[in-house]
């Protein structure tokens, strides 16, 4: 976690990279779940259609024989 984050007190740290540049987007996140599940009470979730593409990765992922560390992986895969 970066310093100027550690520095603000913040917990996470959500960051990507898109073609080069970082986008950093840790905060706002703190009731993205509590929201969540209120809309999923109205009657606004998501439906298995939308969850299916999803569900087939993380089975994949889960299922697949590992290969190790070869081209460009994470520097905390060591």
């Amino acid at each position: 976690m970066p310093q100027v984050i550690k520095s603000k007190g913040q917990k996470t740290y959500r960051s990507i990279q898109i073609n080069g540049k970082e986008l950093e987007f840790s905060e706002g996140f703190t009731e993205l779940h509590n929201k969540s599940y209120e809309e999923i009470l109205k009657g606004n979730g998501f439906g298995i259609q939308e969850a299916r593409k999803s569900i087939e990765i993380v089975f994949k992922i889960g299922t697949i024989t590992p290969v190790g560390l070869k081209g460009d992986y994470h520097t905390l895969c060591k």
